[in-house]
């Protein structure tokens, strides 16, 4: 693997989302190198990541089904044969779950030239039962072939996935009534793997982490693509933010006949005996191996990290920004994270004010009613300055990591100071559009 990035951009510099789960509408006018989203429980931090993973993987019903098995989100089907299994709710990904009246997804930049849309066409759009609103002669021969295999009789709903100028149209369940019918069907599994395998855009290489620590089965995968690698040096390198300088060598080690579980992996400090576990180190020191191993393997990608902060002392934080800025800058990765910690955050505005050629970028994000609304950095920092004017809030404090300021002639408060260039303010403009609003920032002046 090449340690030298092929190009050096952003793939999203800023991003929109439209009718995506908990987010009828957001504009985030400016994304970073290194992204870090703050904000309370709920308010759709973890669907920015995943409108991210979607936008990567191009749509691919893939990443849709990953989602949704990931949180448990299931209906009662039929299969083929008529024998009940679940299927993942597709109506889970649509705005409110009511994909038959928020019938459009779209997620990309700002620009539009690149935004995913996925679209759910009941069967008058896209089948030969409506010859006015879609004729037979206007399915391909691919599209022909691939609804075949669809029973006459099922009341087959689509999706429709745009990319640019690539567009594909996928059954994806049988219903008599979309919502309120006891009876789904799926269709044959032959289908998504068929539509899988026609012509579509190349997906964007897209590392995730999520809130919990890797498996040594997953991290034995990660490392067999870095192993004998500078790489390899930068994941032991990244273990001393916690350990020290007396870390040596780290290793994977298979099952052995006294042992059968999976792989270990193993961390050797210097003047020390045998090597012992990574995990016997805490969980601290597997969450940062587990990152600096995404960051490796997604050259010329995303890393997505939900709740970046676990695992690692608040003492740490600033070290651990650094490695993700300087590797993520060096690997040409766009890095988007998500915290509830004010640590994190503090340690993120340390790392990035003395980052210069890399660019983290702050963000929170709060829902009031509805409406998701997404601040810089600049506006946070007014903010909170007068909320701590206020007595409520000094005597009772918000437990929101948006609520509070770091004590004045302190590093960190200092650090956030540094950060505000004035010359990169962020000036806000509230926009009144199809009932949602928005958040604009000019770009910074050179």
């Amino acid at each position: 693997m090449s340690n030298e990035p092929t190009t050096n951009h952003l793939h999203l510099p800023d991003l929109s989302i439209t009718n995506f789960r908990g987010i009828e509408e957001l504009t985030i006018p400016r994304l970073g190198r290194v992204t870090l989203i703050a904000g309370r429980n709920g308010v759709g931090k973890t669907t920015v990541l995943e409108a991210a993973r979607v936008h990567a993987a191009r749509g691919r019903s893939a990443i849709l089904n990953g989602l949704l098995s990931q949180r448990e989100e299931f209906v009662n089907a039929l299969d083929e044969d008529y024998d009940p299994e679940v299927i993942p709710d597709i109506a889970a990904l649509f705005y409110g779950r009511e994909p038959e009246r928020r019938s459009t997804i779209s997620v990309g930049p700002i620009n539009g030239r690149e935004t995913l849309t996925i679209q759910l066409l009941p069967p008058s759009a896209w089948t030969n039962r409506n010859p006015e609103l879609f004729p037979p002669s206007a399915l391909t021969k691919d599209q022909l072939e691939l609804f075949a295999d669809l029973r006459g009789d099922n009341n087959v709903w689509a999706l429709k996935v745009q990319f640019q100028d690539a567009e594909r149209i996928l059954p994806w369940i049988a219903v008599d009534e979309f919502q309120d019918s006891p009876t789904r069907h799926r269709p044959p599994r032959s289908i998504p793997n068929r539509w899988l395998a026609q012509d579509w855009p190349e997906p964007i290489n897209c590392q995730t982490l999520g809130p919990g620590l890797l498996g040594n089965h997953h991290l034995a995968s990660l490392w067999g693509s870095v192993a004998l690698t500078d790489d390899e040096d930068r994941a032991t390198e990244a273990l001393k933010i916690l350990h020290g300088d007396g870390i040596e060598r780290v290793a994977v080690v298979g099952p052995t006949h006294l042992r059968r579980a999976n792989q270990r992996i193993l961390v050797k400090f210097a003047g020390k005996g045998g090597p012992v576990p990574l995990r016997s180190l805490g969980d601290g020191a597997v969450r940062i191996f587990g990152v600096v191993l995404a960051l490796a393997n997604s050259h010329n990608g995303f890393l997505v990290i939900d709740e970046a902060e676990n695992g690692i002392h608040h003492s740490a934080q600033k070290d651990f920004w650094s490695m993700v800025l300087t590797t993520a800058q060096r690997n040409n990765v766009q890095v988007l994270a998500t915290t509830h910690s004010w640590d994190c955050v503090a340690g993120f505005a340390q790392a990035s004010s003395e980052l210069n050629d890399v660019e983290g970028v702050l963000i929170r994000l709060e829902a009031q009613q509805d409406e998701r609304r997404a601040h810089g950095a600049q506006q946070e920092h007014a903010r909170q300055q007068e909320e701590r004017d206020d007595e409520h809030d000094r005597h009772e404090p918000d437990e929101d990591v948006g609520q509070h300021q770091p004590p004045p002639d302190t590093p960190e408060h200092t650090a956030l100071q540094q950060r505000e260039d004035p010359h990169e303010q962020i000036a806000e403009r509230d926009h009144q559009h199809d009932g949602a609003r928005r958040v604009e920032h000019p770009q910074p002046a050179r």
